[in-house]
């Protein structure tokens, strides 16, 4: 049998709609949801190029980032949590 895991790191949660637009229907458990998050980020080059903690926001990421334009990976922690359930 596999070692028990963080449960609670990885229950699956409901996903907000704005959230939703971003890194597909949930729900899914945060580890997944953050994992996504960094896909999106990569995929459309939103990582500051002089900065690679701040992630620069397109407008379906302010959705989820509370109207910023910018943030840091450790805020964009916090931010992200408010749209899961």
């Amino acid at each position: 049998m596999a070692p028990k895991s963080n449960s609670a790191f990885m229950k699956p949660m409901n996903v907000s709609a704005e959230l939703e637009a971003v890194v597909g229907k949930g729900p899914m458990p945060r580890s997944e949801v953050v994992k996504k998050l960094w896909a999106y980020i990569k995929k459309n080059g939103l990582q500051d190029a002089n900065n690679k903690r701040n992630i620069n926001a397109d407008a379906s990421l302010q959705k989820v980032f509370a109207g910023k334009a910018t943030v840091n990976m450790f805020e964009m922690t916090k931010l992200v949590s408010k749209h899961l359930s």
